[in-house]
């Protein structure tokens, strides 16, 4: 459950950050813009690796970090969707 319990919580937004982001890219809008969503959601996901491990720490801190890395996860794929070129 350790592990479980973060990428089900991480699910809804990545799955809402990659449907954003599929959208965008679907209506031809500029590059920048389309990257918007996955960068916010890097910073999202360092403003909870910080949580995790500064202020909580201990098995506690373990949920935010993993919640972090799912998030990064679909920032990175939201990102690869958001580069290729619209055709």
């Amino acid at each position: 459950m350790m592990i479980g319990g973060p990428l089900l919580i991480a699910l809804l937004p990545g799955v809402l950050l990659l449907l954003v982001t599929w959208l965008f890219r679907k209506m031809k809008w500029n590059k920048v813009i389309r990257m918007i969503p996955s960068m916010l959601t890097v910073i999202a996901a360092a403003v909870l690796f910080y949580i995790g491990y500064v202020e909580v720490r201990g098995f506690e801190g373990v949920g935010y970090l993993f919640l972090s890395v799912f998030l990064l996860l679909f920032a990175v794929v939201s990102y690869i969707v958001a580069k290729k070129t619209v055709q």
